[in-house]
């Protein structure tokens, strides 16, 4: 089965925010993989390069991310 995605961290590819469909490498099944991505409840526009913190999985390849750390 899908190994488990939450609490996971990766990094923005592409721009993620309301109303956006981003994406984010996360490291998984020993590999990178891309997913889509959008952003967690509360959480505004997560620009490309910044380090995320999976909250949700959505199978097979959605995700809910907020940053990592505090800017």
């Amino acid at each position: 089965m899908d190994e488990d995605m939450v609490g996971r961290t990766g990094r923005v590819t592409g721009t993620v925010g309301p109303g956006l469909v981003g994406e984010v490498i996360v490291r998984v099944r020993g590999g990178a993989e891309h997913f889509l991505a959008y952003p967690a409840p509360g959480e505004g526009r997560i620009g490309t390069g910044t380090v995320v913190t999976v909250v949700e999985y959505l199978p097979p390849r959605t995700v809910y991310v907020m940053a990592a750390y505090d800017n």
